[in-house]
């Protein structure tokens, strides 16, 4: 078996998402009442069997390494470890410059634990993935790199960058982003195969391609926008179908989720309700792995006589403490409380928040430590939201941390 080194790449500013990422980094926003979105792919490696992790951090890391500290220490066992590279300028005056320069700056540490394929993989997406899987193709075709990929609708196409394969799964055109145009999947006009951004490299050729990258100075050193297109017409590269992909315990494939705007985290978090989610975060063969305050059971009241309060296909986190609220498709954090008479619907409530008594609360995702007045309504009025708020396309009312609302 060769011996395999993972970076994640967790540095971006991912700043679609403002206000959530004000001051965190992408990877280090909460998801899905308790988890952070790099808890999944962290998650993806472990159950994986994959314990030579480098998570490499730039934006705004506090948040991020703080939370990695708590929950993904790895100690005392000289061949497993989980550790933080930030940028540190190992090459010169420069923070990291693209993906491809991230990983550049970071060769020396290629080097010094001398594996045979180099695992590179985002650290801000919502799925799980056996990635074994992967490296068992990437392995058995011998390929100089193998890239990850997902159809999406061609609509989306601009986001990506978009692949077309031969019949053996080689790939044949890769074309980053396209703004108009793009090769669609053959019988499958309203789908494109779209990149992951997820790769693993002969070690060889990772080194090789990079050295000659730095010294191009046209390039953007991106593996999207550089690194590939230069690379699949000369060697070979090969395409893993992520549809494919199901982790033990599971008989569902081909959920990701790119939550790179606030629509889409939004929207990913709602997936979770469902009668039949995409994603199983009840699969105790593939956990996924985070840290939660020890605070007490989640405790609901109702008013016994007259049955005061509701709440209907919603996530509630330990620590919170409900009476007599109306709730429905909402995902809420850990030590929330809400006061009496409150409703709230298809809302994100991040942890540590307060919700007085009375309040009306639509559509909204509401950052950490917020606390909002008695009264309050939110989702309501979109026209008064926006003088206060930032309200997205779709009319979600994002409350950005530490906000005190109404008081």
């Amino acid at each position: 078996m060769s011996s395999i080194l993972s970076m994640i790449l967790a540095g971006g500013e991912g700043s679609r998402l403002s206000p959530l990422t004000g001051d965190r980094a992408k990877p280090a926003v909460p998801f899905g009442g308790q988890y952070r979105i790099i808890d999944f792919v962290l998650s993806n490696f472990v159950n994986s069997d994959l314990h030579k992790i480098y998570v490499l951090t730039q934006f705004k890391s506090h948040s991020l390494n703080k939370h990695l500290q708590r929950c993904w220490r790895i100690a005392g066992l000289s061949d497993k470890f989980i550790d933080t590279l930030p940028a540190q300028m190992w090459t010169g005056q420069e923070w990291y410059q693209g993906t491809a320069d991230a990983i550049f700056q970071n060769l020396h540490l290629i080097e010094s634990q001398d594996p045979d394929q180099v695992v590179i993989f985002g650290g801000d997406h919502i799925y799980t993935m056996d990635v074994r899987k992967m490296v068992n193709l990437h392995e058995k075709s011998e390929a100089a790199l193998t890239v990850a990929a997902i159809p999406v609708p061609v609509e989306d196409a601009y986001h990506f960058g978009i692949i077309e394969v031969d019949e053996t799964g080689r790939m044949i055109g890769f074309e980053e982003k396209p703004k108009e145009n793009p090769k669609t999947i053959p019988g499958n006009p309203k789908y494109v195969l779209a990149s992951m951004g997820n790769y693993i490299f002969k070690r060889e050729c990772l080194e090789r391609v990079l050295r000659e990258d730095h010294l191009d100075e046209e390039s953007r050193h991106d593996f999207g926008k550089d690194i590939i297109p230069k690379l699949f017409p000369k060697e070979k590269v090969m395409v893993y179908n992520f549809g494919e992909n199901k982790v033990p315990g599971s008989d569902k494939s081909g959920y990701w989720r790119d939550v790179g705007t606030l629509d889409a985290y939004w929207e990913a978090n709602m997936d979770l309700l469902s009668a039949n989610p995409p994603i199983d975060l009840h699969n105790l063969k593939w956990p996924i792995n985070t840290y939660v305050p020890p605070f007490p059971p989640a405790l609901i009241a109702y008013n016994r006589e007259s049955r005061e309060g509701q709440i209907n296909e919603s996530m509630i986190g330990t620590g919170c403490i409900f009476n007599d609220v109306f709730m429905d498709r909402s995902v809420v954090g850990y030590n929330v409380e809400i006061g009496k008479q409150t409703h709230v619907s298809d809302s994100v409530i991040l942890p540590n928040v307060k919700i007085g008594e009375g309040c009306e609360i639509r559509k909204a995702i509401i950052d950490k430590r917020v606390e909002i007045a008695p009264g309050t309504k939110i989702g309501v009025n979109l026209e008064e939201d926006r003088k206060r708020f930032k309200v997205t396309e779709s009319g979600i009312v994002v409350i950005p941390r530490r906000t005190k609302v109404g008081f």
